[in-house]
């Protein structure tokens, strides 16, 4: 059971790299986030194995939507000097959110209980897909060329 979910990701993204540099990496990311979020509701809702299964297959293949588009995405603005550096910085932020996120959903299971901190983070993964679709510029290559994306960098 626990291998299904890094299994799922890991074969996934293979495809959804490649897919993100034809389709663009705004509405993957969001997309993503969302089957993220109903892979973690169909695990808090499910009482068999089957239900476990299809929750953590949501879940891989949500992530594995997201996880190699957001890094495409940094690749696709910054600029060739501070691309990896930009990396870094991303890696950063994300980081700190599984620790934010760690001690939010502890503090939730104290005052609420565990399902209550699981929702929790469902729904935080769901807004956050939202906040991708209504706030993130596209960044496909066919829509901003690359010197368009580089001028918005320079302006950092």
């Amino acid at each position: 059971m626990t291998a299904i979910y890094p299994a799922t990701w890991s074969v996934a993204q293979i495809g959804t790299g490649a897919l993100s540099d034809r389709l663009g990496r705004k509405w993957l990311i969001a997309t993503g986030m969302w089957v993220q979020a109903l892979g973690i509701g169909a695990v808090i809702v499910s009482t068999s194995f089957a239900g476990f299964a299809a929750g953590s297959v949501l879940l891989g293949t949500g992530t594995a939507m997201v996880y190699p588009t957001l890094l495409a995405a940094i690749g696709d603005v910054a600029l060739p000097s501070w691309r990896a550096s930009s990396v870094g910085v991303y890696r950063f932020w994300r980081d700190s959110g599984y620790v934010i996120g760690a001690l939010l959903a502890g503090l939730t299971a104290d005052l609420v209980d565990i399902s209550g901190a699981v929702w929790l983070v469902a729904a935080i993964t769901f807004a956050s897909g939202v906040v991708v679709a209504l706030r993130m510029d596209g960044t496909h290559r066919h829509e901003y060329p690359s010197e368009h994306l580089y001028e918005g960098a320079r302006s950092c």
